[in-house]
């Protein structure tokens, strides 16, 4: 197996900028037959409801059923699976479990009101949604832990149903996937999947109610699908490739900083692992340990694309410059592997999550530190969070006038009303004003 050469960097290279915005660029365009194919799969959803859902999930799915009721999993099979899976696993996910609801409790937002001094209530009241539907990949990419990490936020906010949606190809059912739901406390199962589950789920049909918001990753169909019905309903965000980067002083392991890009490489041919380290010695000493370590890997050719068109191995001048580049970027997950994580975290704008030292690979957090692993990619760290409670909870603004207040301010609104010349405006405010009808 031939080694792979990871593009090099250096901050002082005349030509940084422009080469590291090339290295970054991701096209999220989407493919005009794909966008053709899921506006005529939404559309029939939204019009024809569960026939429609059927139909689909019989071409897509090769699944033939009377009707959509049959998809629907009861609470009996999702307890049936959390007993089927081995004792390890089902330790592994209510371990999990714990840590992700203990952490989002945290995030939870209380209602709060005052009074001024002439009577007047304001405040602002913190509501959950009503239902939130969770997509859940299907077939070979089954993912457990986006159960969790999607459902769990949902129900500490008061989510009053989760309804998840996981599309089984031939009938191939992921147990570990339904018992994630029954830890989760998901309401309702339908195994119904692609661009016609985000349908039913924006638009309701007659076995699959409407939900607020649709929240959870899957292929680019339904990542379009749910750019498409935003407006109907609330979305987590599109995300994009999964992206890695590490800070390191150079004193870190080269095989446990190869593992850790890795990690995300090994997502997709897409995903992107960055290295910023001020010693040229250790950059390289990372690059032998990726290509000793590749071939041990089961996803080796996946990791092998990813590195060899979308890593970067770059040389900074000290730390700080490191965080200057980070701040840049904006990575989704970026590893602090440095003798002083706390010192340079006070650096770091922009990141989804922050791993803080040499122990903290990134692997834990897409699984049991407790954080959220649904984050912001592709910059959009800039001015994006992880996914949590507040995700699934509302805010109105609460205002009650006295009749001093109604008085006082009634005074204000009518000049600016009528300053906009909106007549109506300043009346209604006008009625409230002492000596004035």
């Amino acid at each position: 197996m031939t080694d792979i050469n990871i593009t090099r960097l250096n901050a002082s290279q005349s030509d940084f900028d422009s080469v590291l915005a090339k290295l970054l660029a991701w096209d999220d365009s989407v493919d005009h037959q794909v966008n053709e194919s899921v506006r005529h799969i939404l559309h029939e959803v939204k019009t024809r409801g569960d026939q429609a859902v059927l139909e689909f999930t019989e071409k897509f799915d090769r699944l033939t059923v009377g009707s959509v009721s049959e998809l629907e999993m009861d609470q009996t099979r999702l307890q049936a699976a959390l007993e089927v899976i081995p004792q390890d696993q089902r330790v592994a996910l209510e371990s999990a479990a714990a840590r992700i609801r203990d952490y989002h409790q945290r995030q939870n937002q209380k209602s709060w009101q005052y009074e001024d001094e002439d009577g007047t209530v304001l405040g602002q009241r913190v509501t959950p949604l009503d239902r939130a539907g969770l997509y859940v990949p299907g077939g070979k990419a089954a993912y457990p832990s986006s159960v969790l990490m999607n459902a769990i936020p949902a129900k500490v906010a008061g989510v009053s149903e989760v309804i998840m949606v996981v599309p089984t190809p031939d009938g191939v059912v992921n147990d570990m996937v339904l018992a994630s739901a029954a830890i989760a406390g998901v309401d309702r199962v339908f195994t119904v999947g692609g661009a016609q589950a985000v349908g039913a789920l924006a638009y309701g049909t007659e076995t699959i109610p409407a939900v607020d918001k649709i929240v959870g990753p899957g292929n680019i169909f339904v990542a379009t699908a749910k750019r498409e019905v935003f407006g109907t309903v609330g979305i987590d965000m599109i995300a994009g490739p999964s992206e890695i980067l590490v800070i390191c002083d150079g004193k870190t392991d080269p095989d446990w900083i190869a593992m850790d890009l890795f990690s995300q490489a090994e997502h997709d041919e897409q995903a992107q692992s960055i290295l910023i380290s001020p010693d040229a010695g250790f950059l390289d000493a990372v690059e032998a340990s990726i290509n000793k370590l590749l071939p041990t890997m089961e996803r080796a050719e996946i990791i092998r694309t990813s590195m060899t068109g979308r890593a970067a191995l770059i040389q900074v001048a000290d730390l700080s410059e490191a965080a200057v580049v980070s701040n840049r970027i904006a990575p989704e997950h970026l590893e602090l592997s440095v003798e002083n994580p706390e010192a340079l975290v006070d650096e770091i704008r922009h990141a989804g999550a922050i791993f803080m030292g040499r122990y903290t690979a990134e692997a834990l957090g897409d699984y049991c530190a407790g954080p959220n692993h649904v984050l912001p990619t592709s910059g959009t760290a800039r001015f994006s969070s992880p996914l949590g409670v507040y995700d699934f909870q509302k805010r109105s603004s609460i205002i009650g006038f006295s009749a001093g207040g109604a008085d006082r301010m009634g005074r204000v609104a009518s000049v600016l009303a009528r300053g906009e010349g909106l007549t109506a405006h300043a009346r209604s405010a006008e009625y409230r004003i002492k000596g004035e009808q």
